[in-house]
């Protein structure tokens, strides 16, 4: 367990070392391109593998995700 912990630690580091980069690529007119395709494909198959009973909170889930991510909610 040793060696996640000291993953996990060096993973948090470098968050906090580069949030700053991190907001700005998160915020990015790019990232909102391959967000939308992401999101939207993960939000498609979850339709799908549900027979569409979950769809609204599919949708809902789709629009938090879409508004973190990129430069348009």
């Amino acid at each position: 367990m040793g060696a996640l912990d000291d993953l996990t630690k060096k993973a948090q580091d470098f968050i906090e070392e580069n949030k700053d980069q991190i907001e700005e690529v998160l915020n990015s007119e790019q990232a909102e391109e391959v967000s939308d395709k992401i999101i939207g494909a993960v939000s498609d198959a979850a339709k799908k593998v549900t027979g569409g009973r979950f769809d609204e909170q599919i949708d809902g889930a789709a629009a938090t995700a879409d508004n973190a991510v990129g430069t348009e909610p």
